[in-house]
């Protein structure tokens, strides 16, 4: 059975070395906020200016101006400081994130990311912070679905999307499985509800056993 996005999101905090900073990409990837261990010792990072970010705000917690990049609620942990966006960015660009995860709609076996336009009518105008993401962390976790609306897969031999990043991406988690990805193509990693032999069956690109 494939994981949901809070299965997916634990699975992903899980694999976060301690004392990382790290930075969590709107959408899906801000779930992985919520699934961190208290004494993980990672530093969340949010591109609107806010360090040692806690998890989502619920109920009382909530502050309509305590946001993480997406909008959230969220809340803050001891020692949380907040600057402004060209510092944060200068943090992101500057190589100072050990990780970053960020949501795609195409990821290539070779670890190119597509993640801000499909091209699609009123999509996004432009990249945004995740080009900076991409290039400036030391690592970059994709977190996404497997298969598109269609039963496409989203892990392909070569994005056709407009590319956000080339080689980037070193790690896909998927509601499936989850994926190494880099300059010797993909392997599989570890596989949910699914075999290694279904999935080879189905993608689009060749898999490496771990």
């Amino acid at each position: 059975m494939s994981l949901s996005p809070d299965e997916l999101a634990a699975v992903v905090a899980r694999d976060i070395p301690a004392g990382s900073y790290v930075n969590l990409g709107i959408g899906r990837p801000t779930k992985v906020a919520d699934h961190l261990p208290g004494d993980s010792g990672v530093v969340l990072h949010t591109e609107n200016g806010m360090l040692n970010m806690g998890p989502a705000a619920a109920g009382e917690q909530i502050d309509p101006d305590l946001t993480n990049a997406g909008k959230v609620p969220v809340t803050e942990l001891p020692g949380t400081s907040y600057f402004h966006h060209a510092d944060s960015f200068a943090m992101m660009r500057g190589g100072h994130l050990d990780v970053c995860v960020l949501g795609a709609f195409q990821v290539s076996a070779t670890g190119d990311l597509a993640n801000w336009s499909t091209g699609a009518p009123g999509a996004i105008p432009a990249v945004g912070g995740a080009m900076d993401l991409a290039i400036g962390a030391k690592q970059v976790f994709v977190m996404m679905t497997l298969f598109d609306k269609e039963g496409g897969s989203k892990l392909v031999p070569a994005c056709t999307y407009p590319l956000t990043g080339v080689g980037c991406v070193s790690r896909v988690y998927t509601d499936v499985a989850v994926f190494d990805v880099g300059p010797d193509g993909a392997a599989i990693r570890e596989t949910f509800g699914v075999t290694a032999e279904e999935l080879r069956n189905r993608l689009p690109v060749p898999l490496a056993s771990p």
